[in-house]
């Protein structure tokens, strides 16, 4: 059996680098996997190669400077049609909702191949909020022979929504498989120090191409006024956008307790997650990563696609308002994790993913 296995930016690779691995170790079952690259994101899919010790099989390396989603979208297309014509594949696999993702989904559809979509069933309810993702993961669903929810609740909406209930698996995010292997193969601590010699900090992160503008704005002035009034100290990855960080370095101006650094890899991200005493952001990720930590996450946005975080206790939807974003700051650094337990898995997706289309 063939299957391909597609990322384009930072946040897939570290959700399908577990998944190739896997399909590496379950060659003798029979799987033969190629791991292929869009270069979406060119420097951040880069940085992440040496992290997971793997390389793309096929880089279609499709990145132009200010390039539109619709051109994204064209040379994904473009790109697969080519590339299906010359392979055969049994399976295209596309993780979560970026336009790679939609688009290489949907050029498998169109050419007979079977599409298994991991991280399934995610909804905010908008369908501009957050824009395009919203989008991208729908069509996806509606062209995947598989889906691979992460939880029960995505596997619910997915089957409210009309789907067969034997085309979804429930098999827990394969983000909490990365997280295991980053764990287990460097010293989290030795690296954290690095960026930051001690633990009275709240992890940052703000990216969102909805919250560019006044939003953010709002959420940075909360997080200054909180981080002055309270004594603790803001550890923040700016994003390499030149409009979030123009908003950003303007509104945290002059704030001591700002530690304003340039982009970190996913293990200095995940060092300084495990490190911090919460986290404030509008990353759909990091909300699935924090809980792994026992960390509480004040999430940036006015709508969430992972209602599991707000349900389990880790976490709070903020919003963008300057007062509801200090309100759930305050209630942040109140929190105690308890007997939580982490709502999007136990570090196996990946075999659950694979074992289910060799079945």
């Amino acid at each position: 059996m063939r299957i391909g296995i597609v990322f384009g930016t930072r946040p897939e690779i570290i959700k399908v680098a577990p998944v190739y691995l896997k399909a590496k170790e379950m060659e003798k079952d029979g799987i033969e996997a190629d791991f292929i690259c869009t270069g979406q994101h060119r420097e951040m899919v880069d940085m992440m190669k040496g992290i997971f010790n793997v390389e793309a099989d096929i880089d279609m390396n499709i990145m132009t400077a200010n390039q539109t989603l619709n051109e994204v979208m064209y040379k994904v297309v473009r790109g697969f049609e080519e590339l299906l014509k010359e392979r055969h594949y049994d399976w295209i696999f596309v993780q979560g909702d970026t336009t790679t993702a939609m688009a290489a989904a949907l050029a498998a559809f169109n050419r007979g191949v079977k599409v298994g979509h991991i991280e399934a069933g995610l909804r905010s309810g908008n369908l501009y909020d957050p824009f395009p993702e919203e989008m991208n993961r729908r069509v996806i669903d509606q062209v995947s022979e598989k889906m691979f929810a992460p939880t029960q609740r995505a596997k619910e909406t997915l089957l409210k929504e009309g789907f067969d209930e034997k085309r979804i698996i429930v098999t827990g995010n394969t983000v909490i498989d990365a997280q295991m292997y980053v764990v287990n193969h460097f010293d989290l601590e030795s690296v954290r120090k690095k960026i930051i010699d001690h633990e009275n900090y709240f992890l940052v992160t703000l990216h969102r191409r909805e919250n560019i503008g006044q939003r953010m704005r709002n959420i940075l002035r909360a997080l200054r006024k909180f981080s002055e009034k309270e004594g603790i100290e803001i550890v923040f990855p700016v994003h390499k956008n030149p409009k979030v960080r123009d908003i950003v370095y303007t509104e945290l101006d002059g704030c001591k307790n700002a530690h304003l650094i340039e982009p970190v890899d996913y293990v200095e991200l995940t060092a300084l997650l495990k490190g911090a005493r919460f986290v404030a952001t509008d990353s759909g990720g990091i909300q699935e990563e924090a809980p792994t930590f026992g960390k509480f996450v004040v999430v940036c946005r006015k709508t969430t696609e992972r209602p599991e975080l707000i349900e389990s206790g880790f976490g709070i939807l903020a919003g963008t308002e300057e007062e509801s974003v200090y309100a759930a700051l305050n209630r942040a650094v109140r929190f105690v994790p308890g007997t939580l337990k982490n709502p999007f898995g136990d570090g196996y997706a990946s075999e659950r993913i694979l074992s289910s289309v060799l079945r």
